[in-house]
């Protein structure tokens, strides 16, 4: 951090990819957003600017000049990556001085990595999602027991040369940024040292998500709703399995706001053709979905954080979860919590608040309490107080090993002429 009275963090924000556009685009401009209302000095390279960030925010694209960009699907994720990190490191040797910390995000920053490790800057690299090769595996196994292929372009489509790729940038980095207990333990299980694993959180945007004002019709029927992609490693056909099991399907309605993979909507068909069941597609308007639902159902079986977790609870809408999603969803606090892939713990759940809603209403209650501290905002401050303890904890490391050859220079000056001393006889 620079001298002065603010002693503001000044931290270099790569993004590969189009910070402002949707999933984790969005979760990166949400975090830059953050982190400038913090007080944060940011200086942001992303790959194209979707949207516009604060005045305070310096923003360089590495891979857009005025309306021209380099357009992602025509030369390939992985190359686009590749170029934006090449850039991303050149620009970094010419502000040696001037960067306190650099955080980095997956697949564009190996070659930023290692110039920050030489240059003497920590690094922090966002892992918006488990551990790659955890993640792979896992969904592999669940699509091959449910008869469901991935497309060989699907995010998590198994693809040797980007597990290569991020596991030596997950080495290589000085720290790993885990925004839940479930993504620290993915690591853990692969050898991972506890130090090089820190934790923050990710928020919501309490301006679109809310509440309802109005008091909640007691006879009106249980409402269950799921949203984002509907894909394998979401869990959807956990909880469809689970909402037919119990009574709620009887008399309440499962709305499910997401594109399918078609092969995932053909093997769920016959559940999906349940008439308490309705498929809405892509919805633009999710935070009046939330709002008119009583829970929010999300059995993923592995899962970096889950945004629509935080977004459910501001809106007034209990989460249903597994343990795979934010630790912020506490069991019987504010959420109901089951294991990953257990079914009847989860229809249990389901029958629980659709029976009580004196339960209910204490869930929605105690989430609601909680969204001052849950919002992009917090988030901001919290990841603002991480980079300050690497900051510090990277310094402290340097200067201890500083001292160690120093001691080691000096007692090599008194031990050498000792060493080398011999007796000359003539």
């Amino acid at each position: 951090m620079h001298n002065g009275k603010t002693q503001k963090v000044r931290v270099l924000y790569s993004f590969p990819h189009k910070l402002g556009a949707d999933r984790i685009c969005y979760t990166a401009w949400q975090q830059v957003n953050g982190l400038a209302a913090a007080g944060a000095e940011v200086l942001a390279f992303p790959g194209v600017l979707q949207r516009p960030v604060p005045a305070n925010v310096t923003v360089n694209p590495t891979l857009s000049w005025g309306k021209a960009r380099i357009s992602y699907k025509l030369v390939g994720t992985m190359r686009a990556c590749i170029w934006h990190d090449y850039i991303v490191s050149r620009r970094l040797e010419q502000l040696a001085g001037q960067v306190d910390i650099v955080h980095a995000w997956p697949l564009g920053s190996l070659r930023t990595l290692r110039t920050a490790a030489r240059l003497g800057i920590p690094t922090v690299l966002e892992r918006p999602n488990a551990h790659t090769r955890f993640a792979y595996e896992v969904v592999q196994k669940e699509c091959e027991r449910l008869g469901v292929v991935l497309p060989p372009d699907h995010e998590h489509a198994y693809k040797e040369d980007v597990l290569r790729r991020e596991e030596a940038e997950y080495d290589i980095t000085y720290r790993l940024l885990c925004p839940s207990d479930f993504v620290v333990r993915t690591y853990l299980e692969r050898g991972f040292e506890r130090k090089k694993l820190v934790r923050h959180i990710y928020g919501f945007d309490e301006k679109r998500f809310y509440p309802d004002t109005k008091p909640r019709n007691p006879q009106r029927g249980f409402t269950m709703l799921s949203v984002g992609v509907c894909a394998v490693r979401k869990g959807l056909h956990y909880a469809l399995e689970a909402w037919l099991q119990s009574p709620a399907s009887n008399d309440g309605t499962f709305l499910i706001a997401g594109d399918f993979l078609p092969a995932y909507a053909h093997k769920l068909s016959s559940m999906l053709a349940h008439p308490s069941v309705k498929v809405l597609g892509h919805r633009n308007d999710v935070p009046e979905l939330m709002r008119s639902s009583d829970v929010l159902v999300l059995p993923s079986i592995e899962e970096g954080f889950g945004l629509v977790c935080t977004e459910a609870m501001g809106s007034g809408c209990v989460p249903l979860v597994s343990d795979a999603c934010t630790d912020l969803c506490m069991h019987m606090e504010n959420a109901l919590v089951h294991q990953v892939g257990d079914v009847s713990a989860l229809a249990g759940h389901i029958t629980k608040l659709h029976s009580d809603r004196t339960l209910l209403e204490k869930l929605r209650t105690t989430g609601l309490r909680a969204v001052p501290e849950i919002t992009w905002n917090a988030a901001g401050i919290t990841l603002l107080q991480v980079y300050s303890e690497v900051v510090a904890s990277y310094s402290s490391r340097r200067d201890s090993h500083a001292i160690i050859n120093r001691v080691g220079s000096s007692h090599d000056d008194q031990s050498t002429p000792a060493n080398n001393t011999r007796t000359v006889t003539s």
